[in-house]
C-alpha cells in the first residue's frame, strides 16, 4: 500500500502563519525586558529563533530555503557577537575591567532603559542567539532534506512506502 503523510497542509500552513507573528514579538518582547524581568537574550533568541521551524513547518523545505539565507545568518552571527564583545569593552575604555557597567547612571529603576551597557549587552546576546540557533535550524533542515530517498515535493514517505521502495516485502 503506498501512503504518502502531506506535510503542506493549510491547517498546518494557516496555524504557522498565525503563531509566527506571536513568537517574534514575544521572543523580541522577551529580549528588550530581560534586564528589568525574568528572562534575557537568551531566552528571547530561542523563543524568536522558533519562527524558523514555524516556517519549516508551514511551507517545507522549498519555503523555508527561498525566505532565509544561511550565509547571511551565519554573518549575523558574528556580529552579534562582536557586538558583545564590544560592549564589555566599553568597561576597558572607560579604565575599568571587562563588562563593567559604565552607564549605570542613565534612566530611572524600572525604565527599558535602566541598566546602562547591561542592557546593551543583553540586546546583542538575544541577536547572536537569534542568528546562531536560527542558523542551527536551517542547518539541520537542510541537512533533512537532503537525505538519500526523500524527495522535495513536500511530501514525506511513510515507513510502509520506503520498505517498498528497498524492496521488502511484508
Amino acid at each position: 500500500m503506498k501512503k504518502n503523510w502531506k506535510k503542506d497542509d493549510l491547517i498546518v500552513r494557516s496555524l504557522a502563519d498565525n503563531y509566527l507573528p506571536i513568537a517574534i514579538v514575544l521572543g523580541f518582547y522577551v529580549i528588550l525586558h530581560g534586564n528589568i524581568s525574568p528572562g534575557g537574550g537568551f531566552q528571547g533568541g530561542v523563543l524568536a529563533a522558533s519562527g524558523v521551524l514555524l516556517l519549516y513547518l508551514g511551507y517545507g523545505f522549498r519555503g523555508i530555503a527561498s525566505a532565509l539565507n544561511m550565509e547571511r545568518m551565519h554573518k549575523l552571527e558574528a556580529i552579534g557577537a562582536l557586538a558583545y564583545v564590544f560592549f564589555g569593552l566599553l568597561g576597558i575604555f572607560a579604565g575599568y575591567n571587562f563588562c563593567r557597567n559604565i552607564l549605570f547612571d542613565s534612566g530611572s529603576i524600572g525604565d527599558l532603559w535602566s541598566s546602562g551597557t547591561i542592557a546593551l549587552m543583553n540586546y546583542a546576546v538575544g541577536f547572536k542567539v537569534l542568528t546562531g540557533v536560527g542558523f542551527l535550524l536551517l542547518l539541520i533542515i537542510a541537512l533533512l532534506a537532503t537525505e538519500p530517498g526523500h524527495e522535495h515535493d513536500g511530501t514525506i514517505t511513510t515507513t510502509e512506502q520506503e520498505a517498498l521502495e528497498r524492496g521488502d516485502s511484508e
